[in-house]
């Protein structure tokens, strides 16, 4: 069987969020259980340093009233044998930023992942490589089924969808759909709520649909952002399932993490201090040992819960924490943190910035890790904090309430702390239980830490989901 995968990121070429860590995970998890995989992507700027590239065919299509000459080049995935194909068209992807600049998208995005789109389906044949599935993500190549259903370019492959954010949709005005290339009754069937939406096309002509956990999959037919009757429909007819996302242990593993200070295992936890350690000297935190350092790494916006920080910053702070966090965004958020850094010095510090590195580095220095999601498809960063030893503390929603237990003294079990209403007080007191816990008892603490870094959040049991999606679309 053989599955290519097309997305607009795929970590290491271009990342922005969860997606790009997902889609060569997924792609070599898959490899591993006999599918032969594929990733196709555009190619940034930069791509270059990260893959020796060959090109390997041409390809022109019509799109927005112009022939757009393209190049196809090949690359491998720095782990695995994955090889990657980019679309190569420097009009459209030779840019700064991989969807806008300055918190702005780039006007033309629609054209661009149009254009990624209908490029998918004429690759195989450029390739002479046949995929048994097309296996796409997210609004930026939703229009891989629709161009396949409305006979602009049929593919014989099997089509699944994985949403990984239903906020993100690719909602324009219907007038640009004039340069797309399709009929007008596909035109119709794009329309929702009196705009294009791409990804209302995907769900609807994508031939399964999936997202990212369990709970979110079920979420998303009460709230499903102004989407949830197609997704209702989809999940009446067994056609919509949600799936955990996994996390890459040959990534995200203390015992061999390349980019922290020191390594430590679930059997010798004793290297997370001397990271502590590190990072409070890095960072110009006060050199307290004992003293709970809480850490965020996330994107600077409204569904990360960043509103419910805001309102309780300062109590958090009085419960006599560290705080850390990584992350760029909105820069509203980005000036508060900034602002509470000068507020507590020595005890709190922003990164106003994108590092890989530094999110390493906080996973294995941090104590707590705070998620207090509005809405969380899936999450990685708690899963990731499971192994590191750092205990998460989340909102129960989405893949934060499929992977987060809260923890009973009584029993000794759960892995983290839960709160579920969205409000600061809920959040404080989610976050005092830990702060309590971390000093009042820290063998209790200690065996809370390993519990969770000795749990399996790993691809192999995902992949097998999805693999049953795959058997089930070729029959």
């Amino acid at each position: 069987m053989k599955a290519l995968f097309v997305a607009a990121e795929c970590a290491p070429f271009a990342k922005v969020g969860g997606l790009a860590d997902v889609v060569p995970s997924l792609a070599r998890a898959l490899g591993e259980l006999g599918v032969e995989t594929a990733v196709f992507m555009p190619r940034y700027r930069g791509v270059e340093e990260k893959s020796g590239l060959s090109e390997i065919a041409s390809l022109t299509v019509p799109l927005a009233g112009e022939d757009r000459s393209c190049r196809i080049l090949r690359g491998k995935h720095p782990k695995g044998d994955v090889p990657v194909y980019f679309l190569d068209h420097p009009p459209y992807f030779d840019r700064p930023g991989i969807y806008g600049e300055r918190g702005e998208e780039y006007p033309d995005s629609l054209e661009r992942f149009a254009l990624l789109s209908r490029a998918a389906l004429e690759l195989p044949r450029a390739l002479g490589w046949q995929p048994d599935i097309l296996h796409i993500h997210d609004w930026h190549t939703s229009l891989v089924p629709v161009y396949s259903r409305f006979g602009v370019f049929p593919t014989g492959a099997g089509i699944l969808l994985t949403i990984h954010n239903l906020a993100y949709q690719g909602t324009y005005p219907v007038e640009r759909a004039r340069g797309l290339g399709l009929p007008g009754e596909a035109v119709s069937a794009l329309t929702h709520r009196g705009e294009l939406n791409l990804l209302y096309g995907g769900i609807r002509f994508a031939d399964l649909v999936t997202t990212v956990s369990p709970t979110y999959a079920r979420e998303i037919q009460v709230d499903g952002e102004g989407l949830e009757g197609v997704l209702r429909e989809r999940a009446s007819r067994g056609e919509l399932f949600g799936i955990l996302n996994g996390v890459d242990y040959e990534v995200w593993n203390p015992e061999t993490d390349p980019l922290i200070w020191a390594n430590y295992s679930a059997d010798d936890p004793s290297g997370k201090a001397i990271n502590k350690a590190k990072l409070q000297g890095e960072l110009g935190l006060s050199p307290e040992p004992d003293m709970p350092l809480v850490g965020m790494i996330s994107r600077l916006v409204d569904q990360k819960g960043l509103d419910l920080v805001m309102a309780a910053f300062d109590r958090m702070m009085s419960l006599g924490i560290q705080f850390v966090i990584l992350g760029t965004g909105n820069p509203t958020y980005e000036r508060f943190f900034r602002e509470a850094a000068g507020k507590y010095p020595g005890k709190a510090t922003a990164l106003i910035t994108f590092s890989e590195e530094w999110a390493h580095r906080i996973e294995a220095a941090a104590d707590i890790f705070l998620m207090p999601s509005k809405f969380e498809p899936c999450g990685l960063n708690q899963m990731y904090s499971l192994r590191y030893g750092t205990v998460p503390v989340v909102r129960a929603t989405g893949g934060l309430a499929d992977t987060v237990r809260e923890y009973d003294p009584a029993s000794d079990t759960g892995n983290g702390f839960v709160f579920e209403e969205y409000a600061p007080e809920a959040m404080l007191s989610a976050l005092r239980r830990a702060v309590e816990l971390y000093r009042g008892d820290p063998e209790a603490w200690r065996r809370l830490m390993v519990r969770g870094m000795r749990e399996d959040h790993s691809w192999a049991s995902s992949a097998r989901e999805y693999l049953k999606l795959y058997r089930r679309l070729t029959g």
